[in-house]
């Protein structure tokens, strides 16, 4: 009972620390056009973050069942899993870096199952839709695929829209492109928030479900008292999804609430000032095209980066005004980034399990 309590802390942990982690991507380019100030921009994700929350459980659902064999990612597993989540994103925030929480966590789980198992069949590789191809389950369908496709998406389109509007806009004067567009921000942000939280909340609902699930299959929650037969979570029937229970819904919204509400400003630096100069039609274009692949990834159960997403957004926005806006020492630390977050975490993960089997711990 005790380890179930823990593993449900330390995926709130995580949870907690991608709310002022990744809410930090959300919410830069509001802040960094100066339309919001920072505590407004906050609350204002703090806010939609927690709506979002509780559309659609895909993503959950994908995480719980589609990733990795539901036998082998018992409780203690799942606990070096989200440590080395944590240890990667606290890693990155630090230096500023808009890594992935959510590619941290999907590292981390493949490389404690992996340790755990000493089986590569242990990961759920491919198992390809029967109709179409976002319909399959696994890491190539539902991670590696959208990693590589979601930042083009956020980079094309943000740069097309951009494109777009310099052209509609030509003749409008500065100030009243800024005074415009600076009220349309406050909903483009709006919707940014929302589209973090339909995705981001989704993935500890996920783990936290995985886990339940462990503990039902593995016999750990037999002798339970009558008062938590809600933790009893029967793995879903072959082709059926995993449904996510009401309470885990709203655990999980409300410490993301509460993370987004800390704030994360070394990120909003790093995207919001030093990657390219952006003004508030610039920041509208970068989120509404940043929401639109986070939602559109959340409906088919994709686990994409919300950094990816908004980053390649801005930097697409960067492009329309000319590559030689974009500062690229910037963006080469942040590609670096997404570049090792999968492996850097698994091999964490990986570290972890292994030692605390040396140990007898497992």
């Amino acid at each position: 009972m005790l380890l179930i309590l823990l593993v449900i802390f330390i995926a709130l942990v995580f949870t907690y620390i991608n709310g002022f982690h990744d809410t930090a991507n959300s919410i830069a380019t509001v802040v960094s056009t100066k339309v919001l100030t920072p505590r407004q921009a906050v609350m204002l994700a703090a806010v939609t973050n927690l709506i979002g929350a509780f559309f659609g459980t895909a993503v959950a659902a994908t995480i719980a069942s589609g990733l990795v064999d539901a036998q082998v990612a018992t409780m203690p597993i799942i606990c070096c899993a989200l440590v080395a989540a944590i240890v990667w994103s606290l890693l990155t925030w630090w230096f500023g870096l808009p890594s992935s929480s959510s590619h941290a966590l999907v590292g981390g789980l493949c490389g404690a199952v992996l340790a755990a198992s000493g089986k590569w069949s242990s990961i759920i590789w491919s198992v390809p839709g029967k109709e179409h191809w976002w319909q399959g389950k696994g890491i190539l369908w539902k991670v590696i695929v959208p990693m590589i496709s979601s930042p083009l998406i956020g980079f094309v389109v943000g740069f097309l829209v951009m494109g777009i509007l310099y052209f509609l806009l030509r003749n409008w004067r500065p100030v009243t492109v800024n005074r415009t567009f600076g009220k349309l921000q406050l909903f483009s942000a709006g919707y940014m928030g929302f589209a973090h939280g339909t995705n981001d909340a989704q993935k500890t609902m996920g783990i936290i479900a995985l886990a339940l699930v462990a503990g039902t299959t593995t016999g750990s929650f037999d002798t339970l008292p009558s008062w938590l037969e809600f933790l009893k979570t029967p793995a879903p029937a072959a082709g059926q999804s995993l449904q996510i229970a009401t309470w885990i819904k709203i655990l999980c919204a409300l410490t993301m609430c509460a993370g987004t509400a800390g704030g994360g400003w070394r990120i909003i630096k790093t995207l919001g000032h030093k990657m390219v100069k952006i003004h508030p039609v610039h920041g509208f274009a970068a989120e509404a095209t940043g929401a639109s692949v986070l939602f559109t990834a959340a409906h088919f159960g994709m686990p994409v980066s919300t950094t990816h997403a908004i980053t390649t957004s801005i930097m697409g926005v960067g492009c329309a005004k000319g590559l030689n806006h974009l500062k690229l020492h910037v963006v080469e630390r942040i590609l670096w980034a997404w570049v090792l977050t999968l492996p850097a975490s698994a091999a964490v993960a990986y570290g972890l399990v292994k030692a605390a089997l040396a140990l007898g711990w497992l």
